[in-house]
């Protein structure tokens, strides 16, 4: 080996020691860097031999490369955890905000309404003066389904919020990953570095693994694309982008997300996203469904009773809450094209009621049969309903009525008026349709949201219906009696449950769901911590381990400089014997 050859095998030292230091310290100042990943330096010697030397001694060492420490099924893994965990916490403080609005065992709670409002009836049933109670009580009760429904549709808002928020940043972040991808080709291609652009994109994908799953798939030229479930995202350099989608359905809002290219629905199933998702329609959605149930059976089952209850002074006027439009008159009520019928909660059936007619005069009573007839045959017993009962063969059989006048008013109410001279009263309704119409009823409105008290109750408490005529003449307490059993009758409209535990039932659910989130959580995070200790284990810089490589590599720099400096000596030897 000449010295020549000797100082140059030195020179190669010096500078692979000098790119181990670059390294080391770079690992070191990026300590705390989140998404920073140890590098290490790879040595390799140098092959050859010199040639005027018949030994083979190498010619030095050089740096084959310089590569992140990454476990790639870890950091998938990691990233598939951290999906869930966000799914898991947001679906957590969600059902916690549901559960807070709701209220329950807090006294002032729709449980505790519902009591009071079937206690005042109970009262009422014993205590005549006490009709202005039970009108209070249930204009308090149906303040407070108004209040429930309200805050769970404002919070319904606030998710749609926070979904457009939560898009708009995975879609931001899906443009930073699709320009990193460029930027990784263009470094790696020319032979350069990308290391701390692939730890940018690797952070960019843990940010977006929060609000969608995500998985990566690597291309040759450093690139990746990115893919919710099956869906790509990122295709090397270029973003598809995402988008919210708002469909009416209904009376409801369905939100999808999709891509924006295409507008390919995204089946996103981890994140964030899915879990704002899942919990709008199941949480919330989910909620106000069972709260409109709730609500509109109390009104239908409480109008009923009400509709054919009775005082002793009767009614010389009553008018229907629901507005029937001018065509939906004249169609079969069970006519699926009829609309103003078809949109209710509930629904009227084949049956009937009586009308009880009062002369002042002599004090004489008739009672007069009103037929409805929703069976859904024709005359010829085919499946129809063009001979079904319609909401003008109602009003034409009551304005038949002696003693009884019937009209539709400007609203499309039907309005029934006594005649002078006479009262009346419904009893017998086995169809329902005088609840359906709002006629002589306790409550107005057909769910949640529009449930209230009957405003001429509020302002004239006297016009409550608490008894009812029997075969027997008037029982002053009889509608209020049935009142009180109501609250415990079985509702076929509810599964079989009773109007009480029908929400009873739906405050449970929101309860049990509730804690079956924070248990998920909870174990969720205990893999997630799990994975991060692994992943910090081989990607996370230690302080101790880079100080002893900083050792090394001074002393190799060290070394490699002493070798230079003999080799100088004995080559300036060589030359003063010339």
């Amino acid at each position: 080996m000449s010295l020549t050859a000797a100082m140059n095998i030195g020179r190669s030292a010096l500078s692979a020691s000098q790119i181990g230091i670059q390294v080391a310290g770079n690992n070191v100042a990026n300590v705390a860097t989140p998404g920073y990943s140890r590098q290490i330096t790879h040595f390799s010697p140098i092959g050859g031999s010199d040639p005027y030397s018949r030994l083979s001694t190498g010619r030095g060492v050089g740096v084959r490369d310089v590569l992140r420490q990454v476990d790639t099924a870890l950091q998938s893994r990691l990233w598939l955890s951290n999906s869930d965990r966000a799914a898991a916490q947001q679906n957590l403080d969600l059902m916690t905000q549901v559960e807070s609005v709701l209220g329950e065992l807090s006294g002032n709670d729709l449980s505790s309404e519902l009591s009071a409002f079937f206690n005042a009836w109970s009262e009422r049933a014993n205590n005549t003066q006490s009709s202005a109670t039970v009108v209070q009580q249930g204009d308090k009760l149906a303040g407070m389904f108004q209040r429930l429904r309200s805050n769970l549709t404002t919070m319904r808002g606030q998710i749609d919020r926070q979904l457009g928020g939560a898009v708009e940043a995975a879609d931001g972040l899906l443009s930073q990953i699709a320009d990193l991808n460029s930027a990784v080709s263009a470094a790696e291609l020319s032979g350069g570095s990308a290391n701390s652009l692939r730890d940018q994109r690797d952070q960019l994908i843990s940010e977006l693994s929060q609000l969608v799953d995500v998985s990566v798939v690597d291309r040759q030229n450093g690139a990746v694309d990115v893919l919710v479930g099956s869906t790509p995202v990122v295709l090397a350099g270029k973003s598809r982008g995402l988008t919210l989608k708002h469909v009416a359905n209904g009376s409801n809002v369905d939100t999808t997300v999709a891509v924006r290219d295409d507008g390919e629905p995204l089946a996103a199933t981890g994140g964030k996203i899915s879990a704002l998702l899942a919990s709008r329609q199941t949480a919330v959605d989910g909620t106000i469904q069972r709260l409109d149930a709730v609500a509109s059976q109390l009104i239908f089952q409480v109008n009923k009773l009400h509709s054919t209850g009775a005082n002793q002074t009767n009614l010389t006027r009553s008018v229907g809450s629901l507005a029937i439009t001018a065509g939906d008159r004249t169609r079969a009520i069970n006519d699926p094209a009829n609309q103003t019928f078809g949109s209710l909660p509930f629904a009227a059936t084949h049956g009937g009621f009586s009308v009880r007619v009062k002369n002042l005069a002599d004090g004489s009573f008739q009672s007069v049969r009103v037929n409805v007839d929703l069976d859904g045959l024709t005359a010829a017993g085919t499946p129809g309903t063009a001979d079904d009962t319609t909401a003008e063969d109602i009003r034409a059989s009551l304005d038949a009525v002696a003693g009884v006048n019937a009209t539709f008013n400007a609203d499309g109410r039907l309005e029934v008026t006594a005649d002078a001279g006479f009262e009346f009263s419904f009893t017998d309704d086995t169809s329902g349709a005088l609840a359906v119409l709002g006629l002589n009823s306790y409550f107005t409105g057909t769910n949640a949201a529009d449930i209230a008290c009957r405003e001429d109750l509020k302002t004239d408490p006297s016009k409550l219906m608490s008894g009812r005529f029997t075969s027997a003449g008037l029982v002053q307490n009889a509608t209020a009696l049935d009142m009180v059993a109501l609250q415990d009758l079985s509702n076929a409209a509810l599964g079989g449950r009773s109007i009480r535990q029908g929400w009873i039932d739906a405050v449970q659910v929101v309860g049990i769901r509730t804690a079956a989130a924070d248990s998920q959580n909870q174990a969720l995070a205990v893999v997630q911590e799990s994975l991060e200790a692994q992943r910090a284990a081989i990607s996370g810089v230690s302080i101790d381990e880079e100080a002893v490589n900083l050792l090394n590599y001074q002393r190799q720099y060290q070394g490699a400089a002493r070798v230079i400096s003999v080799a100088d000596e004995l080559m300036q030897t060589l030359l003063a014997m010339v």
